[in-house]
């Protein structure tokens, strides 16, 4: 009998490590540039990217939402002078007495192609009368307070061609320059009341210059 025959054959240990073929010199090199190629190219694209959206951002804004315009004038001094830079919202916006509006009148012919910033001094079915010797102006009965107002002592209050008292037409608004004396605005049937739907919007802020940024009122 063959004592040998269940006994395990010695066999030489191998190793499971594979020794991978060496790669021609130069490889990893060359991958390791269109690697990097590629990222700097997507990085520029990104970059690309956000331009791009943010410029559409900026225009939709400035398109739908708000509009820059600029004062021409001493007609608003001295609450708004000569090239200061408002930002203007035109969004659900209905005018109210008080506020100052952005507009433009296609009926103008002393105005011409430039936007024009007044105060709104009466809406539609309101009537306006003004006591030009004593500055006072009254809607509907109500004497108006306006500090904002820049009074010229010892003078009338300019008074144009237009009659008073006046009842503001559906759809209009009746609009006066701070600068009363120096404004060109509803006392005028050159202006006359204005149509609100060539009004721009509602003057939000001043943007310029720096030192006078704000809300305006």
């Amino acid at each position: 009998m063959n004592d040998n025959k269940n006994k395990p054959t010695d066999v030489e240990p191998v190793s499971s490590d594979i020794e991978e073929p060496d790669e021609a010199e130069g490889e990893p090199e060359e991958d390791d540039a269109v690697f990097d190629g590629m990222k700097v190219a997507k990085e520029c694209y990104d970059w690309v990217e956000i331009f791009v959206i943010t410029i559409t951002a900026v225009l939709m804004v400035f398109t739908f939402l708000l509009r820059p315009a600029y004062v021409v004038g001493p007609s608003m001094e001295n609450t708004l002078h000569e090239d200061d830079a408002l930002i203007v919202s035109n969004l659900f916006y209905t005018p109210k007495q008080g506020d100052i509006v952005v507009f433009q009148s296609p009926d103008s012919v002393q105005v011409g192609d430039e936007a024009v910033v007044k105060r709104v001094i009466a809406t539609e079915g309101q009537t306006v009368d003004i006591d030009f010797e004593t500055w006072t102006v009254t809607v509907d009965g109500e004497v108006l307070d306006e500090p904002y107002v820049n009074y010229l002592e010892g003078m009338y209050m300019r008074s144009y061609d237009l009659e008073f008292p006046i009842t503001v037409p559906d759809g209009c608004v009746f609009l006066m320059g701070d600068n009363r004396n120096h404004s060109l605005d509803s006392r005028s049937s050159d202006i006359g009341c204005v149509d609100t739907r060539f009004i721009f919007g509602r003057v939000l802020f001043r943007a310029l210059p720096f030192n006078k940024f704000g809300a305006v009122d």
